[in-house]
């Protein structure tokens, strides 16, 4: 029996210091560091397997391959791939669920401390000078607050959602949930269906949905003007699902206290992005896509690969 020809169109993706053994041990593998549209026909001919993060498979590029036999997302998220025409030409697509669920909770709950309590501010505040000119042996001219006794709000009580719901509580929170589907389904937090009462009633706020039909510009500029102006957003799903010009523009007139962001509706984005035009820089915390990419998740990613290829 030949051997299954796997191709990997943006192994880069996963980092240096991880290893893909288990994955190259299963057939002839190639990879490329990325993939432009432009040379995803090419590269992917003859492929038994593709494994890809963000590269795009649509029915172009599907029909363009017959030998195709599955196509691995080296993610949770599918909307890279069309997912209907691949089940209509008989083609499994396999992503990898719950691989990410700690880095992403923990990156989460580090730009929650960083937003609440003003760590940027403070960092530059000593590292200036202004501290040691100062005289004074603090700085209580920037208030921050405890979170023990707001109200934190998940959009989208998935497995993620779940872990930062726990960690919310944990903290001393009080945890309500918004689900995406308009249908309750936890008994251990409360539910929220009205996006405005939800938004509202929020003193921080943390997306971890898929992006699709329900959820795609879920919240623009007049859902986060539902928002209290001391609240904070986190967004950790897809850049599509909070309007980017809409964020930028309530953070430039004070809408919302402040708001982080790992994920972007163009990865990377361009240099005219509404983010990089901010009155107030301070207010909004930047991270390119790193929630999922902790050394412990991404050796778990590829040890889902390598099973979703084996099955």
């Amino acid at each position: 029996m030949s051997k299954l020809k796997i191709v990997f169109l943006d192994a880069q993706t996963l980092g240096n210091d991880v290893s893909l053994e288990s994955v190259i041990s299963l057939g002839d593998y190639v990879a490329y560091p990325s993939t432009s549209p432009e040379e995803t026909i090419g590269r992917i001919a003859g492929a038994d397997v593709v494994i890809t993060n963000k590269v795009y498979m649509g029915k172009e590029q599907i029909d363009s391959c017959p030998t195709l036999k599955l196509i691995c997302v080296a993610a949770t998220g599918t909307n890279n791939v069309d997912m209907d025409y691949a089940a209509q030409k008989g083609i499994p697509v396999r992503n990898a669920i719950d691989y990410s669920t700690e880095s992403v909770a923990q990156v989460t709950f580090m730009q929650v401390l960083n937003l609440v309590g003003k760590s940027s501010f403070f960092d530059n505040y000593v590292k200036s000078g202004e501290y040691g000119a100062s005289g004074c042996f603090t700085n209580a001219a920037v208030p921050f607050f405890e979170l023990k006794g707001k109200r934190y709000g998940v959009v989208g009580l998935g497995n993620i959602g779940s872990r930062v719901a726990s960690i919310a509580s944990a903290f001393g929170m009080e945890v309500v949930y918004f689900p995406t589907s308009g249908k309750p389904h936890s008994s251990e937090y409360r539910a929220i269906t009205d996006l405005k009462e939800f938004l509202s009633s929020c003193d921080v706020v943390s997306v971890h949905c898929p992006l699709n039909d329900r959820t795609k510009g879920l919240i623009g500029y007049q859902q986060l003007g539902w928002m209290k102006s001391s609240a904070f957003i986190v967004n950790m799903g897809r850049g599509g699902i909070i309007d980017e010009a809409d964020l930028a523009r309530a953070l430039n007139d004070g809408t919302i206290a402040g708001a982080a962001v790992d994920v972007f509706t163009k990865e990377p984005f361009a240099a005219d992005h509404p983010y990089m035009n901010l009155k107030n820089p301070g207010k909004l915390l930047l991270t390119p896509h790193i929630g999922w990419a902790s050394r412990e998740a991404r050796e778990c990613l590829i040890g889902k690969i390598t099973e979703n290829i084996k099955k």
